[in-house]
């Protein structure tokens, strides 16, 4: 019975397994929407697969700038370039001279900051969030946008730190990227001038193929990869001469992929 029970199981997951769906840029092919041209070049929402339908054209994004990498498109000048340029400039709003912290799952505050912190981009959560408000100066920051340590904890972990956000009067905020989608022409003008300035330096791992995605999503948690973890489809190294990228990329704050 139990055998009968495991084989109904596996038998509906693969009739109804989907495409990992995330952030990717892709090439439009044809279109009935009049928004798109066939060959606009855009960034969104798409599935890890050669070829995509996608019905759901809103959040997409045309594509203006070739002069950078178009894989950019699936980091700084896209999804995570929105979050940073929201979580800093719409909700930290630093100053020159300020100390500006960008937490990741490992750490040790204190040890780091030993003159406290004005600002904290929050992304991790747990204990990592209680030693950021001990560091906390006075009228400090914090601009909350994730919090990966928490999401598979069958019970998220408290803050306990509490009192410091009192007496140094510290502002915390959360936000959500999606929120800010208006701002994108503001950000990207923003982000552009850093790149071709020289004053961003921004890292990438290509993997091509997409019989390549597992291992590379495995390997993200062991850190593996060195700068943005992306997906190159197959498609795509034949498009890649003509600067026509189609591809997609993962996060090492969760799932942020796509290939079209």
């Amino acid at each position: 019975m139990w055998f009968t029970h495991k084989v109904a199981f596996v038998d509906s997951c693969v009739k109804n397994v989907q495409p990992i769906t995330g952030y990717g840029v892709s090439k439009i092919l044809d279109t009935g929407n009049a928004n798109f041209q066939k060959g606009d070049l855009v960034w969104g929402m798409t599935a890890f697969e050669e070829y995509s339908i996608i019905a759901e054209t809103e959040s997409l994004f045309k594509i203006e700038h070739t002069d950078v990498p178009l894989s950019y498109y699936t980091g700084i000048l896209g999804m995570s370039g929105i979050t940073a340029c929201a979580g800093f400039y719409e909700i930290s709003t630093p100053k020159k001279g300020e100390t500006i912290f960008v937490s990741a799952a490992s750490g040790a505050v204190g040890q780091y900051f030993p003159e406290g912190i004005d600002i904290y981009f929050e992304n991790v959560g747990g204990k990592m969030l209680d030693a950021a408000i001990l560091n906390m100066r006075k009228l400090g920051h914090i601009a909350v946008c994730g919090l990966i340590s928490q999401y598979n904890l069958a019970e998220p972990e408290g803050v306990k730190n509490l009192m410091p956000l009192i007496y140094k009067r510290v502002t915390i905020k959360g936000f959500s990227s999606f929120k800010y989608f208006s701002h994108y022409s503001k950000f990207l003008d923003i982000l552009l001038a850093f790149i071709r300035e020289g004053k961003m330096v921004y890292i990438e791992d290509i993997a091509e193929g997409l019989e390549k995605t597992p291992a590379a999503l495995v390997g993200l948690f062991s850190g593996r990869n060195i700068g943005k973890q992306v997906m190159l489809s197959a498609i795509a190294r034949i498009l890649l001469a003509l600067k026509y990228l189609t591809l997609g990329s993962f996060s090492s704050q969760g799932v942020d992929n796509g290939i079209a």
